[in-house]
């Protein structure tokens, strides 16, 4: 189960949120409103991944030419790799 907190929340109830984590939950850290990341137990697979449609960033139209000589292939690469 992943739980959405701010990091105000974090640091008020850090104890509590390490004993949760030891037990399997998974955190998703607001920094100013926005996800920064991710508290998820030592071995886990990785944060769970919907589908790349999904993704906005995905289905985004090219903004103009890339400045680090990269194909879009390897951005997507880059951004969405499994």
């Amino acid at each position: 189960m992943n739980t959405i907190i701010n990091a105000k929340e974090l640091r008020a109830s850090l104890p509590d949120v390490v004993e949760r984590v030891r037990r399997g939950a998974r955190f998703t850290v607001l920094y100013r409103s926005r996800p920064a990341f991710q508290v998820i137990p030592v071995g886990a697979t990785g944060a769970p991944r919907g589908k790349v449609d999904d993704e906005p960033l995905y289905r985004a139209k090219p903004l103009g030419r890339s400045t680090d000589h990269r194909s879009a292939a390897d951005h997507d690469d880059l951004l969405y790799r499994a």
